[in-house]
């Protein structure tokens, strides 16, 4: 069966932010890779500023792996962080949803605290201080 995975790009922060998942969620990266790890083409040539920046970094959590990049001058693709989409944190217990929610807190913004909902399940949604929404939600029908 299919999973989803979510894709993050960054601009220029994507080691500082997938440090700091890991330090929430636990577990080790899978794949890191700089630009500077592309071999020299013509095809594709690496601009001396975005050598350092991560090019691709995997980290599995649960059954599904979080991934990112940085943004590179040679991507054409408008640049909009964190504006566009939300991770889903789907977690097997309160206590599991208020230790991540908490340590996706540090310097965020809190869109909604983590409660109750009226559809029954243990919801929450914050902004994080890399402008990433996230959504922790405990499903008490588990």
């Amino acid at each position: 069966m299919a999973t989803t995975n979510t894709y993050l790009t960054f601009e220029g922060t994507c080691e500082q932010a997938f440090t700091f998942y890991r330090s929430v969620f636990g577990g080790e990266f899978t794949y890191i890779a700089r630009f500077s790890d592309i071999p020299p083409s013509e095809e594709f040539f690496v601009e001396e500023g975005d050598k350092d920046k991560i090019m691709h970094v995997s980290l599995p959590i649960g059954q599904s792996v979080l991934m990112g990049s940085d943004n590179s001058c040679a991507n054409p693709v408008k640049f909009i962080q964190g504006n566009n989409f939300s991770v889903s944190v789907i977690v097997q217990s309160k206590q599991e949803a208020n230790d991540i929610f908490q340590g996706l807190s540090d310097g965020a913004t809190i869109v909604m605290p983590l409660a109750d909902m009226f559809w029954g399940d243990y919801y929450g949604m914050l902004v994080d201080k890399f402008r990433i929404q996230w959504m922790v939600n405990f499903s008490n029908e588990q």
